[in-house]
């Protein structure tokens, strides 16, 4: 896995620090993510949905009903960090 490429497809800028971190990390979840290749899926129906014809006609648990929004004020209202009217959150890398 190469860790600098992955940061430069996100125009991200790593240290060597944290390629040494990161890479064993991204091996470890490709290998976790690789391990579907090995299930056995022979006698699983596949699913349908989307806007495709099969999907439309694919019965339903309930009414896709629309309703309002909660609003961007509403939904704000109890958010730990509210900036310029989007939520806050820390940074991930």
């Amino acid at each position: 896995m190469d860790v600098r490429n992955v940061a430069k497809l996100a125009h991200l800028e790593i240290t060597d620090e944290e390629v040494a971190i990161y890479t064993p990390q991204m091996a470890s979840i490709v290998n976790y993510v690789e391990q579907l290749n090995e299930v056995d899926t022979e006698n699983v129906e596949a699913m349908l949905g989307g806007l495709t014809a099969e999907g439309e006609a694919t019965e339903t648990i309930r009414e896709d009903a629309s309703v309002a929004s909660l609003g961007q004020i509403s939904a704000l209202s109890q958010a730990p960090a509210a900036v310029d009217g989007h939520f806050q959150v820390p940074k991930v890398l």
